[in-house]
């Protein structure tokens, strides 16, 4: 189908599942997959909690290296793409080499932002990324003694959780009011900040960062803008990340946070797809552009890149998922409840295991569950399929709502 191949640049969850998608679909061209780390691609989720927890944990690799080796994928590690060359249609790479492509996914994904404070740059001060991020943070954070974590989202409130484990000291400090306040219901954020200062974190809310302090190179402290010092021997910074778009715009391709993609994940240069953490899109319900940070995202666009490559050109329309496990608390969501105007609770707060459901009008939008998986396998469901419970419904309890959708189903059929 294609003369010199298709390339994929980033061996992330997207990355690895265009290759895998593209064989599964029949392609049996050239094929190759670059990533900058000299890891198979793995899973990047256990970073921030059992690989923490554990020295002798390792990495869970995506797919096995004998897959790419027995698929035929070119699976090129520790390689980095330093610029594309649309013209010549080859990407550059730092050893000085270059690959001639038909086709380029781009996989880029996405790097920690950091606050703009002094001493954010000494030793000590870490983020999480990539299994090498991983790695440093695990051995200081068994060495340490007071941790303090800036940031309240899912990576910060899930490596917080994991340091307490270790029993260590922890702060957490929260510019704005809430807990993963960009994520989820005003409910959620205040049970969560329960838990975490019932685990004995010390979490400040409107409490921003305003320096880094350090002794020789190394931080001892992190002094709040107010200017109250916290002893800290690790920081660890998870206040989000900023779009790998560089390689994008290096050569014109249109971006607005993200590298622009139609619903067949096309960039504005037809031969050059590009999905997961690095891209911007128009979503078909919110009617906005959204950039989503998830693995659920990542690999359904990667599947969806994967058709368009072969030629089945099927639309993006996957319903966004995600997840944060915190300790002993998993809490998981579906749908995007920014435009949500009301929001009901199914379950008790006070025994750990409800949902909170979010409609826009009367239309079911989202679901925060925490601890209560079968709500967010149904609530996918139930998204997917359009179907909106009548928010009575969602709060009596007696009510099965697997009815419903099994009701509708069958009448489907």
């Amino acid at each position: 189908m294609y003369e010199k191949g298709i390339v994929i640049v980033g061996g992330g969850h997207g990355g690895s599942q265009v290759a895998a998608s593209l064989r599964a679909g029949g392609y049996d061209g050239r094929l190759t997959l670059v990533t900058a780390e000299p890891e198979v691609p793995y899973q990047r989720p256990p970073l921030s909690k059992a690989f923490l927890k554990d020295p002798a944990h390792d990495l869970l690799p995506l797919r096995p290296e004998s897959f790419y080796v027995k698929n035929d994928v070119d699976l090129r590690l520790a390689a980095t793409v330093t610029a594309i060359d649309g013209a010549a249609a080859t990407v550059a790479l730092a050893d000085g080499g270059s690959i001639a492509f038909d086709r380029l996914v781009l996989a880029a994904g996405s790097r920690p932002r950091l606050p703009p404070i002094p001493g954010v740059d000494v030793d000590g001060v870490l983020t999480l990324r990539s299994a090498a991020d991983a790695r440093l943070l695990r051995t200081r954070l068994h060495e340490a003694n007071d941790v303090v974590v800036i940031g309240g989202g899912f990576i910060g409130l899930e490596v917080a959780a994991t340091a307490r484990l270790l029993g260590k000291t922890v702060t957490v400090l929260e510019a704005v009011d809430r807990l993963m306040g960009r994520v989820v219901a005003p409910q959620i954020s205040a049970y969560f900040l329960d838990l975490h200062r019932g685990w004995g974190s010390d979490v400040r809310l409107h409490s921003p960062a305003g320096r880094i302090v350090d002794e020789g190179g190394r931080v001892v402290a992190v002094e709040t803008a107010e200017g109250t010092r916290i002893a800290a021997d690790v920081v660890l910074v998870g206040i989000g990340v900023a779009p790998n778009i560089e390689l994008g715009t290096a050569i014109a391709l249109a971006s607005d946070d993200g590298i622009l993609v139609n619903d067949f994940v096309e960039t504005s240069d037809p031969r050059i797809l590009a999905i997961g953490d690095c891209v911007a899109f128009d979503h078909w319900e919110l009617k906005r552009r959204v950039r989503l940070e998830s693995v659920q995202n990542a690999v359904d666009q990667g599947k969806t890149a994967a058709a368009t490559l072969l030629g089945k050109r099927e639309p993006y329309r996957a319903v966004p998922w995600f997840w944060s496990d915190q300790g002993d608390v998993k809490l998981q969501m579906v749908g995007l409840s920014g435009d949500a105007t009301r929001s009901v609770l199914r379950g008790r707060l006070d025994d750990g295991h409800f949902s909170v459901f979010h409609y826009a009008g009367e239309r079911l939008v989202a679901i925060d569950s925490v601890n209560r998986a079968s709500d967010h396998v149904l609530g996918r469901r139930l998204i997917a399929a359009g179907i909106s419970p009548a928010p009575e419904d969602v709060v009596d309890e007696s009510i099965d709502l697997k009815a419903l959708l099994a009701k509708v189903t069958t009448k489907a059929g």
